[in-house]
């Protein structure tokens, strides 16, 4: 398999999720997320991010969300007390369904569209906190250039919380004839390629852009963060998936796997 550049990877993946956007809008959760927002109290967080949130502090603070998809987690933050929460991701159309969604919304998220490489400065240095979620990690063909960035827009004192999949399922294959068999090396270096739209059940038989995922270890993780100058303050894994619903086959078994983890950095 050709490699591709950082660029190309990114520029690739950007293309694929601009596709995406279309289908996802198309499933149930939309109409349902879309008529949720116009509640002031609205929140689609997970009980264990929210946690971790609420012992970080998001209350009466600003807050960025890099990698925001359509925004329904940027406008949860308010439900925490957030002050300003602004979302950033590469995607024109899935930004386009956040600004549809912050419409119907009472809080007022400001979307902004951008490579995490290339952040606009007005984003430097200007926030309390930053959030991650499931599914950011992995597009990043570059994990320690990547926390350089994330630190970039924090305050002094800041905090990256990130809730993210745990980088032992990448040596599985749900649909595999036996899924509970190591199917990959956790230190594979080469990405996973994907040539049909990125949803998040099932498959539609079409052709797109390719997307690349790529696996980072847990160690690849903690050191970008390190060398970006962030001190790690919290890491808890956890027995629950917080992925596609396929993968909770790997949930209550007798040799429990770790199926995700919430990580709190502070930038120094």
């Amino acid at each position: 398999m050709d490699m591709p550049t950082k660029q190309q990877a990114v520029a690739s993946n950007r293309e694929a999720w601009n596709d995406s956007a279309r289908h996802h809008k198309d499933s149930p959760e939309w109409q349902g997320v879309l008529s949720a927002v116009s509640q002031a109290n609205f929140c689609c967080l997970d009980d264990t991010l929210r946690g971790v949130l609420e012992q970080v502090g998001v209350e009466g603070k600003d807050v960025v969300q890099l990698g925001c998809n359509n925004g329904r987690e940027s406008l949860s933050l308010y439900a925490l007390g957030a002050r300003r929460v602004v979302g950033v991701d590469q995607s024109a159309a899935f930004l386009e369904q956040a600004r549809e969604l912050t419409a119907r919304s009472p809080h007022g998220a400001e979307f902004i569209e951008a490579d995490i490489h290339h952040l606009p400065t007005e984003l430097h240095h200007r926030f309390d906190v930053a959030l991650i979620t499931i599914g950011v990690l992995n597009w990043m063909p570059d994990i320690a250039e990547f926390f350089r960035h994330v630190a970039q827009t924090l305050k002094p004192g800041g905090a990256v919380v990130i809730y993210e999949t745990h980088p032992f399922l990448e040596m599985l294959d749900p649909e595999a004839a036996d899924p509970y068999r190591l199917d990959s090396s956790y230190f594979r270096s080469e990405p996973f390629v994907q040539h049909q739209p990125i949803v998040y059940e099932g498959k539609i038989e079409q052709p797109a852009a390719a997307s690349y995922w790529f696996v980072h270890t847990l160690s690849a993780i903690f050191t970008g963060a390190i060398e970006a100058g962030l001190q790690i303050s919290h890491f808890k894994e956890y027995p629950h998936s917080n992925r596609e619903e396929l993968y909770d086959r790997y949930e209550k078994q007798v040799a429990q796997l770790p199926l995700c983890f919430t990580w709190v950095a502070v930038r120094v």
